[in-house]
């Protein structure tokens, strides 16, 4: 019994030719935290990094030090 999939190609213009397409896991993800509890409102541009940032200054004077 022949398979209909043994002709299928999945290329790009298949991929493209999808007439849905799945949110990524961190919009899903998003998504349902802020239908439980609406997200603050953030400044659009902030002087200081956010708290606990990877390349705080601080973190970048000890590395040089070393």
């Amino acid at each position: 019994m022949a398979d209909n999939w043994d002709d299928l190609v999945l290329d790009e213009d298949f991929i493209r030719s999808a007439e849905t397409a799945e949110p990524s896991a961190r919009a899903r993800m998003l998504a349902a935290r802020w239908r439980a509890e609406e997200p603050e409102p953030q400044p659009w541009r902030s002087d200081e990094p956010p708290a606990g940032w990877f390349f705080s200054k601080a973190r970048r004077r000890k590395w040089r030090r070393r």
